[in-house]
């Protein structure tokens, strides 16, 4: 039984977007060993504005986060556009993904999350079918390269946006090397109606990552968890989860009912950063019967 709760406790990892706000020094080796003391297993980096690290500080990086056996991803520049308009743009875009792609592999990371891009007021099958292509162009080089990330498209926030469930699944279906990033509080709020906020859609949501990429796709799945403010245009802002209408425990509750595996990378805004995603962590545990008490917690 004791065995059987130890394997079920490493299902899901959790930690921040970004290093944590109480680190006491700057710095991504110095986020990673305050993430081991917090109790937290997992970082995700963010090179949100541009890649800038050398191959020796990536190097640093990754024998830091073995020694403190924390999982790494990466979050890609904001500034990627698997939809770009010009071929000036697109080579732009292209760059930015690949240079993080190729740094995060050199630090230890095995996800590169990023933002997929815009219809731009095109139909979606056609966005979906260039971001396709593109997709099978940049896994194909970095696979030449020994590059071996999963680069994974995150589910987007807001209407206008491409980025639904049903196309980083169908994404992650159709190209080697893609996976999905799977963001709660972008789903919840990209319809701004306040909808994909109960256990059955979030059952339901899992119910599809299944059919679309089978029970070992359910094992190994990268989720961002938030509170969120949104308008009938979807996503305005991240909020703390006690600010928040969403309802994470029961969406906790649906990761343990369907054997979820994977990585939790929580952005709760300053000063909650830390506190969410303990307390995430913490309910996640006592639901998965491995320890953790949340008692005092409310439900979003």
């Amino acid at each position: 039984m004791a065995q059987q709760q130890s394997q079920l406790k490493e299902r899901l990892r959790f930690g921040t977007v970004g290093s944590p706000q109480t680190t006491p020094v700057s710095g991504t080796i110095a986020a990673i060993h305050h993430s081991r003391e917090l109790g937290l297993e997992h970082l995700e980096i963010a090179w949100v504005q541009s890649v800038r690290v050398s191959d020796e500080m990536c190097a640093q990086i990754k024998a830091a986060a073995e020694a403190r056996q924390i999982s790494l991803s990466i979050h890609a520049p904001y500034f990627i556009n698997l939809n770009s308009q010009t071929t000036e743009l697109m080579e732009k875009s292209d760059a930015r993904l690949l240079a993080a792609a190729r740094k995060g592999f050199l630090a230890g990371a095995k996800d590169i999350v990023f933002h997929p891009g815009s219809y731009h007021s095109q139909p979606p099958e056609q966005v979906y079918e260039r971001a396709r292509q593109k997709l099978l162009e940049l896994t194909g080089i970095l696979r030449e390269e020994g590059v071996a990330v999963n680069l994974r498209p995150e589910t987007m926030g807001k209407s206008a946006m491409f980025g639904t469930l049903d196309e980083v699944i169908q994404l992650s279906a159709d190209v080697p090397g893609v996976l999905p990033c799977i963001d709660w509080a972008h789903l919840h709020a990209r319809q701004g109606d306040g909808t994909f906020n109960s256990y059955a859609e979030f059952a339901d949501a899992l119910r599809r990552v299944k059919a679309g990429l089978g029970e070992e796709g359910l094992g190994k799945l990268h989720f961002h968890m938030s509170g969120i403010a949104y308008t009938a245009k979807g996503e305005k802002e991240h909020l703390p989860l006690n600010e928040a209408d969403l309802h994470y425990r029961e969406l906790l509750q649906a990761f343990v009912d369907y054997g979820v595996g994977g990585t939790v990378g929580v952005e709760a805004p300053l000063p909650f950063h830390v506190a969410d995603a303990l307390m995430l962590q913490a309910t996640y545990r006592r639901l998965l019967g491995a320890g953790g008490d949340d008692s005092e917690q409310g439900d979003g």
